[in-house]
């Protein structure tokens, strides 16, 4: 029975590559010439069309996303949102279903892939952290993102959730920022991305629903950078707490 489940596993995840190498064809074009725009245009225009293609591509996986708490969105207002991060699925997810246009941060070396690479650096503020000043430079770019009214999408982990415990420790930048910016702090957790791609299994995958929680804002109104690490551990607590409680819900 493992056996079986362990080839169904890895001819999904290939049926998976192949499903979002097509779709992503289709695409292209259209973020290509909306790249050219100028911003906030840009990023507003893109926000749909990642949105319409997610929205195929993840239903022809099979794996609806089930959004909750949208609520908490104001209109009018931008937010820095923080994601837990289980998987490279997280990726795809939460850009996409954030309500509303928005930036992430990324790795430069993924926007040197052909084709996917002009798509992937649409919506992001690159860094190269091989660079000596790029975390300053980083700073600078999401200040940017923010004054232009968009949203900040960030994963405080800073790296994949491959330990045994509900969350990471966080880093302190999207703090920072939310703090320099007077930005509310918008939490947003992801269930179920690390059983559809786990980082144990190599080229396996399988299909399940996807729930992605936004949890109410916290404001940052009024702190100085000294309340960084107070702010943080608020923010790691509050989505700690909802994740276990609702993991199995």
């Amino acid at each position: 029975m493992r056996f079986i489940k362990n080839i169904l596993g890895h001819i999904y995840f290939f049926a998976g590559m192949l499903f979002f190498v097509a779709t992503m064809l289709v695409v292209f074009i259209p973020i290509w010439i909306i790249s050219l725009l100028p911003e906030p245009t840009c990023s507003k225009a893109l926000h749909i069309i990642f949105k319409g293609w997610m929205s195929v591509f993840m239903t022809l996986v099979g794996c609806p996303i089930l959004r909750k708490g949208t609520h908490h969105f104001k209109k009018g207002e931008n937010y820095v949102v923080v994601v837990n991060h289980n998987s490279l699925v997280d990726v795809p997810v939460s850009s996409p279903w954030i309500p509303g246009p928005n930036k992430t941060l990324a790795k430069v070396e993924m926007a040197r892939i052909p084709i996917f690479g002009l798509i992937y650096k649409t919506g992001s503020i690159l860094i190269d952290r091989k660079k000596k000043d790029s975390r300053a430079e980083s700073f600078v770019k999401m200040q940017q993102v923010l004054e232009l009214g968009l949203h900040l999408c960030l994963y405080p982990e800073g790296t994949r959730n491959k330990s045994n415990e509900p969350l990471q420790p966080f880093q302190d930048g999207a703090f920072i920022t939310a703090i320099r910016a007077q930005k509310p702090i918008m939490p947003g957790v992801i269930f179920n991305t690390g059983k559809i791609l786990p980082h144990n299994k190599k080229l396996w995958a399988r299909p399940m629903p996807i729930k992605f929680h936004f949890l109410e804002p916290i404001s940052t109104e009024g702190m100085t950078l000294d309340d960084t690490a107070k702010l943080k551990e608020r923010v790691h607590n509050v989505m700690k707490n909802y994740y276990v409680t609702h993991n199995n819900s």
